[in-house]
């Protein structure tokens, strides 16, 4: 398979290049099942298909082999509260708060929907603390299924870390207390740990700000804004069924046909002329790969998942797979009304061709007033942050040490319709690194978790997930390499996260990276090898896995533990 790694792909490996690339519902009822159906039980719909991507001749009837769920099945509407926009609790070390998961109901696009959310909003509540603080959080769960709390990014204690590792999952009705320790600066998110793929996918996800002790941390702004960026799959009738026991969608992952920023779809801002904003962007999708655009504004990328960035960098789109988060400045120099847009170069397996897409996440309307604070000239000078260049110089020793471990990235199969298993034979004459689209909707639905095993194989044992369990010391300082086989049963990008730790994507192919931040979740391409330096600092029991629901509750992930060291 070539290799032709556009500029957008470094990006999203080394988080810093600029680049460029080209890129309805009417009835008001209840719809996550529809309320006024006297029913209680989910039934297989097919999801919206793409005209221009046919259906596979004799799968017409072909349903997946799982049973499907719908929220809120057997309740009223008087049962279930309408979910609010979510709150700021700004909080104080040592504070506590109340989190509950509960069943809402949601208004999109003027239909109403069965979903779930953290004390009844949407997206959570934004948990904002200073660095170095610790926080109690008493946890309660009023969902249809036993749940946790992950506290994305976190490099916390390993017990309330929301994993197998960590906890049982918190049944129906019970609760659970965690206590997080805020470590590091920056934007990070929370989400349940079980039945990922549909809890999550419902709703129920949002952010925590971590704010550093310094004034002077990050450039002047006349504002900052959360942005949540996700979609759903729903059609006329309401909510796509998910699968209850294993997912559906499982080579690909479950592709939204609609797109949300912070729970809605007509995401506004009103701002002034010369206002430089800052954002913390959030990817919470089940498996889509965002292209921002900021259209008609000047953007600067500033920072990623756990720190800044070595120096700061101009980009013309802000690509973002799933659970990365990255932190941008903007600036709007004239009035107008200018849309984020999720801008891609879409694929048609199909017909094997390549096509500009685009998506309106939002609209920024610019003002003729002028802003009351001009922050332009430090918006247009770039930053180096000589601190995080100290921090990572004490790394550079270990940037040419040998590989300590290694995996590799693959999927097998078994059970698939005869069709499907035909027409990927077909399909995998070429492979795009990313897949920015559901290239193949009808494939990827009727692949189910029970059919589909996504991998990581351990080259040394030839062991696979939840086999592997690595042994490590705080301390140590890991070379990790990892490789997407391409020559494999439809190959996938993988967003790869390692829990409780930081890494630096060192190189790609072989290719360094020039502008490094610490991040807790990188994206891996179809064809790709790509070394990571792991700093192994917290103690405790860990998981490695992809971010892609599906993928994750397919097996993609594995187990490691980091031993405390004796003075």
């Amino acid at each position: 398979m070539q290799k032709l790694y556009p500029k957008f792909l470094l990006l999203m490996i080394f988080a810093g290049a600029s680049l460029s690339i080209q890129a309805q519902h009417e009835h008001h009822n209840i719809a996550g099942h529809a309320m006024n159906m006297d029913t209680s039980k989910a039934v297989w719909r097919m999801p919206p298909m793409n005209m221009e991507m046919p259906m596979l001749p004799g799968m017409h009837n072909e349903l997946p082999p799982v049973e499907p769920f719908i929220a809120g099945l057997g309740l009223t509407k008087e049962d279930i509260p309408f979910a609010k926009p979510r709150e700021i609790l700004e909080l104080a070390d040592g504070d506590t708060v109340e989190l509950q998961a509960s069943i809402v109901r949601r208004t999109l696009e003027g239909k109403d929907y069965v979903m779930y959310g953290y004390n009844g909003q949407y997206p959570g509540p934004l948990l904002k603390a200073p660095q170095n603080s610790t926080v109690v959080i008493e946890f309660n769960n009023q969902i249809e299924f036993p749940t946790t709390v992950h506290w994305h990014g976190l490099r916390h204690d390993y017990r309330f870390d929301g994993t197998m590792f960590a906890q049982d999952p918190v049944m129906i009705g019970e609760s659970f207390t965690y206590e997080l320790f805020f470590r590091d600066a920056g934007v990070y998110w929370y989400h349940p740990h079980v039945l990922e793929y549909i809890q999550q996918d419902l709703g129920l996800y949002g952010n925590m700000l971590v704010a550093p002790p310094e004034e002077d941390y990050y450039n002047p702004v006349n504002k900052e804004e959360m942005l949540i960026l996700d979609d759903i799959l729903i059609d006329d009738q309401g909510m796509i069924p998910w699968g209850k026991s294993s997912p559906t969608h499982a080579l690909m992952g479950r592709f939204g046909n609609v797109m949300l920023v912070n729970g809605k779809t007509d995401y506004k801002l009103n701002v002034d002329k010369n206002e430089v904003l800052r954002f913390y962007i959030t990817n919470v999708a089940n498996t889509r790969t965002f292209n921002m655009v900021f259209e008609g504004a000047k953007v600067k990328v500033v920072g990623s998942d756990v720190s800044k960035f070595e120096e700061e960098v101009y980009t013309e789109n802000v690509p973002i797979a799933v659970a990365e988060r990255y932190i941008v400045e903007v600036l709007y120099e004239e009035p107008g009304t200018y849309p984020i847009l999720n801008s891609i170069q879409a694929i048609n397996h199909f017909r094997g061709e390549f096509y500009p897409h685009k998506d309106t996440l939002g609209m920024v309307t610019v003002s003729e007033n002028k802003v009351g604070e001009n922050h332009t000239e430090a918006f247009n000078s770039l930053r180096v942050n000589e601190d995080v260049k100290e921090d990572i110089a004490e790394f550079e020793p270990y940037f040419n040490k040998p590989v300590d471990k290694e995996l590799e990235m693959t999927v097998a199969v078994k059970n698939l319709p005869i069709p499907i298993m035909q027409s990927m034979q077909l399909d995998t004459a070429y492979v795009p690194h990313i897949e920015w689209n559901d290239t193949m909707p009808m494939m990827n639905w009727l692949s189910t978790g029970k059919q589909v095993e996504w991998i990581l194989r351990d080259p040394a044992t030839g062991q696979k997930n939840m086999d592997i369990y690595w042994d490590f010391k705080k301390g140590d300082v890991i070379k990790l390499r990892l490789f997407n086989d391409p020559d494999t049963f439809h190959p996938m990008n993988h967003p790869f996260h390692i829990h409780g730790q930081r890494h630096l994507v060192l190189s790609m192919d072989g290719v360094e990276n020039p502008n490094m931040v610490w991040k807790d979740t990188s994206i891996i391409p179809v064809g790709a090898t790509v070394d990571l330096l792991v700093e192994m600092s917290n103690p405790g029991k860990w998981m490695m896995h992809c971010h892609i629901g599906e993928h994750l509750d397919a097996g993609m992930m594995l187990g490691f533990e980091v031993e405390e060291t004796t003075p």
